[in-house]
Protein backbone atom coordinates (compact mmCIF):
# COMPACT_ATOMS: atom_id res chain seq x y z
CA UNK A 1 0.00 0.00 0.00
CA UNK A 2 1.44 3.38 -1.35
CA UNK A 3 2.24 6.32 1.54
CA UNK A 4 -0.19 9.43 1.33
CA UNK A 5 2.59 11.39 1.80
CA UNK A 6 6.27 11.46 0.02
CA UNK A 7 8.61 11.14 3.28
CA UNK A 8 11.53 12.94 0.97
CA UNK A 9 8.89 16.36 1.55
CA UNK A 10 7.07 15.17 5.04
CA UNK A 11 6.53 18.18 6.93
CA UNK A 12 5.05 16.32 10.08
CA UNK A 13 6.76 16.12 13.19
CA UNK A 14 8.53 12.66 13.11
CA UNK A 15 8.67 9.97 10.35
CA UNK A 16 7.10 6.46 10.10
CA UNK A 17 9.23 4.09 11.31
CA UNK A 18 9.69 0.65 9.11
CA UNK A 19 7.36 -1.76 9.13
CA UNK A 20 7.91 -4.27 12.30
CA UNK A 21 10.29 -1.93 13.79
CA UNK A 22 9.71 -1.85 17.62
CA UNK A 23 8.82 1.54 19.14
CA UNK A 24 10.95 4.10 19.32
CA UNK A 25 11.51 5.15 23.19
CA UNK A 26 12.73 9.15 22.85
CA UNK A 27 12.67 9.76 26.64
CA UNK A 28 15.83 8.04 26.99
CA UNK A 29 17.98 10.41 24.40
CA UNK A 30 14.80 13.66 25.14
CA UNK A 31 14.65 15.78 28.50
CA UNK A 32 16.86 12.95 30.40
CA UNK A 33 17.95 15.92 32.48
CA UNK A 34 14.34 17.30 33.37
CA UNK A 35 12.52 16.77 36.52
CA UNK A 36 9.09 18.44 35.59
CA UNK A 37 7.39 20.76 32.76
CA UNK A 38 4.82 23.35 34.20
CA UNK A 39 2.03 25.18 32.34
CA UNK A 40 3.02 29.17 31.95
CA UNK A 41 0.77 31.50 32.23
CA UNK A 42 0.52 33.35 28.58
CA UNK A 43 1.39 36.97 28.69
CA UNK A 44 -1.96 37.83 26.71
CA UNK A 45 -3.54 36.07 29.89
CA UNK A 46 -1.91 38.25 32.76
CA UNK A 47 -1.96 41.45 30.63
CA UNK A 48 -5.94 41.05 31.02
CA UNK A 49 -6.19 40.67 33.99
CA UNK A 50 -3.49 43.35 34.96
CA UNK A 51 -4.35 45.68 32.22
CA UNK A 52 -2.70 48.95 31.88
CA UNK A 53 -4.06 52.00 32.92
CA UNK A 54 -4.52 55.85 30.39
CA UNK A 55 -2.59 57.54 33.11
CA UNK A 56 0.40 54.28 33.73
CA UNK A 57 0.37 54.42 29.47
CA UNK A 58 0.65 57.99 29.73
CA UNK A 59 3.43 58.53 32.02
CA UNK A 60 5.59 55.56 30.70
CA UNK A 61 5.56 56.99 27.26
CA UNK A 62 6.21 60.42 28.21
CA UNK A 63 9.31 59.07 30.61
CA UNK A 64 10.93 56.87 27.60
CA UNK A 65 10.25 60.08 25.74
CA UNK A 66 12.14 62.19 27.91
CA UNK A 67 14.87 59.49 27.99
CA UNK A 68 14.78 59.51 24.84
CA UNK A 69 15.36 63.97 24.24
CA UNK A 70 18.56 63.65 27.01
CA UNK A 71 20.15 60.98 24.45
CA UNK A 72 19.93 62.84 21.50
CA UNK A 73 20.74 66.22 23.21
CA UNK A 74 17.62 67.23 23.52
CA UNK A 75 17.42 67.39 27.10
CA UNK A 76 19.94 68.87 29.61
CA UNK A 77 18.51 67.22 32.89
CA UNK A 78 20.21 63.74 34.29
CA UNK A 79 18.19 60.75 34.11
CA UNK A 80 18.71 58.61 37.69
CA UNK A 81 17.79 55.34 38.01
CA UNK A 82 17.64 54.79 41.94
CA UNK A 83 16.24 51.72 43.99
CA UNK A 84 17.27 48.51 45.61
CA UNK A 85 19.94 45.63 44.22
CA UNK A 86 16.66 43.69 44.05
CA UNK A 87 12.63 43.40 44.88
CA UNK A 88 11.65 40.99 47.48
CA UNK A 89 8.73 42.37 49.31
CA UNK A 90 5.63 44.29 47.57
CA UNK A 91 4.97 46.83 50.74
CA UNK A 92 8.39 47.64 51.37
CA UNK A 93 9.24 48.47 47.78
CA UNK A 94 6.24 50.36 47.19
CA UNK A 95 7.23 52.21 50.45
CA UNK A 96 10.45 52.93 49.26
CA UNK A 97 8.59 54.51 45.97
CA UNK A 98 6.22 57.03 47.44
CA UNK A 99 9.63 58.54 48.72
CA UNK A 100 11.14 58.79 46.12
CA UNK A 101 8.72 59.77 44.52
CA UNK A 102 8.30 63.03 46.30
CA UNK A 103 11.65 63.66 46.22
CA UNK A 104 11.43 62.94 42.07
CA UNK A 105 8.67 65.34 41.97
CA UNK A 106 11.09 67.82 43.70
CA UNK A 107 13.91 67.70 41.86
CA UNK A 108 12.18 67.04 38.22
CA UNK A 109 13.79 70.40 36.49
CA UNK A 110 17.29 68.57 36.89
CA UNK A 111 16.53 64.55 37.18
CA UNK A 112 14.69 62.54 35.47
CA UNK A 113 14.29 60.02 38.05
CA UNK A 114 13.13 56.04 37.31
CA UNK A 115 13.08 53.62 40.37
CA UNK A 116 15.34 51.08 39.98
CA UNK A 117 13.02 47.72 40.02
CA UNK A 118 15.38 44.91 39.14
CA UNK A 119 12.78 41.30 39.34
CA UNK A 120 16.21 39.16 37.94
CA UNK A 121 19.35 38.66 39.00
CA UNK A 122 22.28 36.90 37.56
CA UNK A 123 24.11 34.48 39.96
CA UNK A 124 28.19 33.93 39.22
CA UNK A 125 27.26 30.66 40.78
CA UNK A 126 24.13 29.71 42.37
CA UNK A 127 21.39 31.20 45.02
CA UNK A 128 18.24 33.83 44.62
CA UNK A 129 17.45 34.54 41.18
CA UNK A 130 15.23 36.82 42.03
CA UNK A 131 10.97 38.30 42.82
CA UNK A 132 9.74 36.81 39.52
CA UNK A 133 11.45 32.89 39.80
CA UNK A 134 11.01 32.49 43.65
CA UNK A 135 8.55 35.24 44.87
CA UNK A 136 8.48 33.36 48.38
CA UNK A 137 12.10 33.16 48.79
CA UNK A 138 11.81 30.06 50.07
CA UNK A 139 12.71 27.80 46.83
CA UNK A 140 9.57 27.04 45.92
CA UNK A 141 9.63 28.55 42.38
CA UNK A 142 6.40 29.72 42.12
CA UNK A 143 7.06 31.53 38.71
CA UNK A 144 3.29 32.27 37.22
CA UNK A 145 2.97 33.78 40.85
CA UNK A 146 6.28 36.24 40.47
CA UNK A 147 4.87 37.31 37.09
CA UNK A 148 1.71 38.44 38.69
CA UNK A 149 3.46 40.14 41.24
CA UNK A 150 5.84 41.97 39.61
CA UNK A 151 3.12 43.40 36.78
CA UNK A 152 0.80 44.17 40.58
CA UNK A 153 4.36 45.63 41.67
CA UNK A 154 4.94 47.56 38.43
CA UNK A 155 1.39 48.63 38.06
CA UNK A 156 1.01 50.32 41.66
CA UNK A 157 4.77 51.73 41.17
CA UNK A 158 3.60 53.58 38.17
CA UNK A 159 0.11 54.79 39.70
CA UNK A 160 2.16 57.12 41.73
CA UNK A 161 3.73 59.12 39.05
CA UNK A 162 7.05 57.18 39.52
CA UNK A 163 8.42 55.39 36.32
CA UNK A 164 10.48 52.06 36.46
CA UNK A 165 13.04 50.74 34.97
CA UNK A 166 14.24 46.94 35.20
CA UNK A 167 16.97 44.65 33.70
CA UNK A 168 16.15 42.06 31.19
CA UNK A 169 17.86 38.94 32.17
CA UNK A 170 15.38 36.09 30.86
CA UNK A 171 14.45 36.46 27.32
CA UNK A 172 10.73 35.38 28.09
CA UNK A 173 9.45 37.79 30.60
CA UNK A 174 9.32 41.41 28.74
CA UNK A 175 5.97 39.97 27.57
CA UNK A 176 5.10 40.63 30.66
CA UNK A 177 6.18 43.43 32.14
CA UNK A 178 8.11 45.63 28.81
CA UNK A 179 5.06 47.66 28.46
CA UNK A 180 5.06 49.31 32.01
CA UNK A 181 8.84 50.02 31.89
CA UNK A 182 10.56 53.36 30.74
CA UNK A 183 14.03 52.08 30.74
CA UNK A 184 15.73 49.12 30.57
CA UNK A 185 19.52 47.79 30.84
CA UNK A 186 20.81 44.54 29.75
CA UNK A 187 23.76 43.79 32.46
CA UNK A 188 27.68 43.41 32.14
CA UNK A 189 27.58 39.19 31.80
CA UNK A 190 24.87 39.36 28.90
CA UNK A 191 25.72 42.93 26.84
CA UNK A 192 27.68 40.23 24.79
CA UNK A 193 25.08 37.94 24.05
CA UNK A 194 23.55 38.20 20.60
CA UNK A 195 19.90 36.91 21.79
CA UNK A 196 19.96 39.94 24.46
CA UNK A 197 21.01 42.35 21.78
CA UNK A 198 18.21 41.05 19.34
CA UNK A 199 15.70 41.36 22.48
CA UNK A 200 17.10 45.05 22.88
CA UNK A 201 16.64 45.95 19.44
CA UNK A 202 13.01 45.66 19.61
CA UNK A 203 12.39 47.21 23.28
CA UNK A 204 9.82 50.09 23.01
CA UNK A 205 11.90 51.92 25.94
CA UNK A 206 15.70 53.06 26.03
CA UNK A 207 18.08 50.50 26.93
CA UNK A 208 21.87 50.65 28.67
CA UNK A 209 24.84 48.11 27.90
CA UNK A 210 26.81 47.85 30.75
CA UNK A 211 30.53 47.22 29.62
CA UNK A 212 32.03 44.10 29.93
CA UNK A 213 33.06 42.72 33.59
CA UNK A 214 36.42 42.85 33.07
CA UNK A 215 35.67 46.64 32.21
CA UNK A 216 36.15 46.79 28.61
CA UNK A 217 33.53 49.01 26.75
CA UNK A 218 34.33 47.95 23.51
CA UNK A 219 31.83 45.08 23.76
CA UNK A 220 29.12 47.25 24.95
CA UNK A 221 29.74 49.62 21.95
CA UNK A 222 29.20 46.81 19.96
CA UNK A 223 25.94 46.13 21.43
CA UNK A 224 24.63 49.47 21.02
CA UNK A 225 25.32 48.83 17.47
CA UNK A 226 24.00 45.60 17.59
CA UNK A 227 20.88 46.99 18.75
CA UNK A 228 20.33 49.79 16.93
CA UNK A 229 20.03 47.45 13.72
CA UNK A 230 17.05 45.63 12.09
CA UNK A 231 16.67 41.25 13.42
CA UNK A 232 14.87 38.15 12.49
CA UNK A 233 14.72 35.71 15.46
CA UNK A 234 12.62 33.62 17.30
CA UNK A 235 10.34 34.16 20.36
CA UNK A 236 7.14 33.95 22.43
CA UNK A 237 4.33 36.28 21.51
CA UNK A 238 1.89 37.44 24.24
CA UNK A 239 -0.38 34.48 23.18
CA UNK A 240 2.71 32.24 24.49
CA UNK A 241 2.40 31.23 20.84
CA UNK A 242 6.70 30.50 18.98
CA UNK A 243 7.08 32.89 16.17
CA UNK A 244 9.58 34.64 14.60
CA UNK A 245 10.04 38.65 15.22
CA UNK A 246 11.73 41.00 12.87
CA UNK A 247 12.54 44.79 14.80
CA UNK A 248 13.26 47.98 13.47
CA UNK A 249 16.06 48.41 15.40
CA UNK A 250 16.55 50.78 18.83
CA UNK A 251 18.26 53.99 18.61
CA UNK A 252 18.02 54.93 22.36
CA UNK A 253 20.55 52.70 23.43
CA UNK A 254 23.93 53.89 25.62
CA UNK A 255 26.66 52.64 27.79
CA UNK A 256 26.89 52.07 31.41
CA UNK A 257 30.01 52.64 33.10
CA UNK A 258 29.76 49.93 35.73
CA UNK A 259 33.63 49.45 36.44
CA UNK A 260 35.50 46.30 36.13
CA UNK A 261 39.20 45.41 36.98
CA UNK A 262 39.46 48.85 37.90
CA UNK A 263 36.85 51.58 38.32
CA UNK A 264 35.83 53.46 35.54
CA UNK A 265 34.10 56.87 36.18
CA UNK A 266 36.38 59.50 36.80
CA UNK A 267 36.78 62.06 34.32
CA UNK A 268 39.86 60.02 32.54
CA UNK A 269 37.36 56.52 32.39
CA UNK A 270 34.53 59.00 30.96
CA UNK A 271 36.99 60.52 28.09
CA UNK A 272 38.27 56.59 27.34
CA UNK A 273 35.04 55.28 27.16
CA UNK A 274 33.93 58.20 24.66
CA UNK A 275 37.09 58.02 22.22
CA UNK A 276 35.73 54.60 21.87
CA UNK A 277 32.37 55.21 20.92
CA UNK A 278 33.65 58.02 18.95
CA UNK A 279 35.54 55.78 17.32
CA UNK A 280 32.67 53.45 16.47
CA UNK A 281 30.79 56.70 15.26
CA UNK A 282 28.53 56.16 17.94
CA UNK A 283 26.85 59.50 20.27
CA UNK A 284 29.47 60.46 22.97
CA UNK A 285 27.31 59.77 25.91
CA UNK A 286 27.72 57.32 28.98
CA UNK A 287 25.59 56.99 32.31
CA UNK A 288 27.72 55.92 35.69
CA UNK A 289 26.27 53.16 37.69
CA UNK A 290 27.92 54.38 41.04
CA UNK A 291 27.76 50.46 42.24
CA UNK A 292 29.23 47.62 41.68
CA UNK A 293 32.80 47.61 40.41
CA UNK A 294 32.67 51.53 40.22
CA UNK A 295 32.36 51.24 44.12
CA UNK A 296 34.31 47.75 44.69
CA UNK A 297 31.24 46.85 46.41
CA UNK A 298 31.07 48.76 49.26
CA UNK A 299 27.87 50.08 49.22
CA UNK A 300 28.74 53.59 51.08
CA UNK A 301 31.43 54.12 48.43
CA UNK A 302 28.13 54.78 45.76
CA UNK A 303 28.11 58.66 48.01
CA UNK A 304 31.84 59.11 46.88
CA UNK A 305 31.42 58.08 43.26
CA UNK A 306 28.19 59.99 43.03
CA UNK A 307 30.19 63.05 44.23
CA UNK A 308 32.78 63.07 41.74
CA UNK A 309 30.39 62.50 39.10
CA UNK A 310 28.57 65.69 40.62
CA UNK A 311 32.22 67.80 40.28
CA UNK A 312 32.23 66.59 36.69
CA UNK A 313 28.87 67.81 35.79
CA UNK A 314 29.30 71.29 37.74
CA UNK A 315 32.68 71.51 35.81
CA UNK A 316 30.45 71.16 31.94
CA UNK A 317 30.88 67.78 31.58
CA UNK A 318 27.80 66.65 29.09
CA UNK A 319 28.43 63.57 28.24
CA UNK A 320 27.65 62.12 31.34
CA UNK A 321 23.50 61.32 30.60
CA UNK A 322 22.49 59.68 33.82
CA UNK A 323 23.84 57.53 37.11
CA UNK A 324 22.45 54.29 38.30
CA UNK A 325 22.33 54.04 42.73
CA UNK A 326 21.65 50.76 44.52
CA UNK A 327 19.25 52.67 47.55
CA UNK A 328 16.85 50.65 50.09
CA UNK A 329 14.70 52.13 52.97
CA UNK A 330 17.72 50.89 55.02
CA UNK A 331 21.78 50.77 54.21
CA UNK A 332 23.22 47.01 54.33
CA UNK A 333 22.11 43.60 53.36
CA UNK A 334 21.28 40.50 54.59
CA UNK A 335 21.38 36.75 53.82
CA UNK A 336 18.11 34.55 53.07
CA UNK A 337 18.34 32.16 56.19
CA UNK A 338 15.63 29.51 56.44
CA UNK A 339 13.32 30.08 59.52
CA UNK A 340 14.64 33.43 60.46
CA UNK A 341 12.70 36.47 59.63
CA UNK A 342 14.13 39.42 56.75
CA UNK A 343 14.77 43.12 58.39
CA UNK A 344 12.48 45.09 57.05
CA UNK A 345 13.66 47.52 54.06
CA UNK A 346 17.06 46.21 54.18
CA UNK A 347 18.43 43.93 50.28
CA UNK A 348 18.72 40.54 50.19
CA UNK A 349 21.16 40.96 47.08
CA UNK A 350 23.90 43.80 46.66
CA UNK A 351 24.16 46.04 49.89
CA UNK A 352 22.66 49.08 49.24
CA UNK A 353 22.79 52.80 50.89
CA UNK A 354 19.93 53.73 52.72
CA UNK A 355 17.18 56.40 52.35
CA UNK A 356 18.87 59.09 54.57
CA UNK A 357 22.19 58.88 51.82
CA UNK A 358 20.28 58.40 48.82
CA UNK A 359 17.99 62.12 49.08
CA UNK A 360 21.05 64.18 49.74
CA UNK A 361 23.16 61.99 46.96
CA UNK A 362 20.25 62.91 44.67
CA UNK A 363 19.92 66.60 45.62
CA UNK A 364 23.69 67.20 45.36
CA UNK A 365 23.65 65.80 41.28
CA UNK A 366 20.47 67.88 40.85
CA UNK A 367 22.48 70.79 42.05
CA UNK A 368 25.26 69.48 39.82
CA UNK A 369 23.14 70.11 36.45
CA UNK A 370 21.95 73.17 37.61
CA UNK A 371 25.62 74.69 38.07
CA UNK A 372 26.64 73.06 34.26
CA UNK A 373 23.54 74.60 33.06
CA UNK A 374 24.30 77.97 34.34
CA UNK A 375 28.01 77.49 32.85
CA UNK A 376 26.45 77.60 29.51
Amino acid sequence: MSLPDNLRHDHEAGAQPPAGAATLDTTRIDDTRIAAVRALVSPAVLLEELPVTPEVEALVDRTRQAIGRVLHGQDDRLVAVVGPCSIHDHDQAMHYARLLQGLSTELADDLIVVMRVYFEKPRTTVGWKGYINDPRLDGSFRINEGLRRARELLLDISALGLPAGTEFLDLLSPQYVSDLIAWGAIGARTTESQSHRQLASGLSCPVGFKNGTDGGVQVAADALQAAAAAHSFMGMTKMGVAAIFETRGNDDGHVILRGGRQPNYDAAAVEAACAVLRKGGLREQVMIDCSHANSAKQHRRQIEVAADVAAQLAAGERRIIGVMVESHLHEGRQDLVPGQALKPGVSVTDACIGWDDTAPLLRQLAGAVRQRRAGR
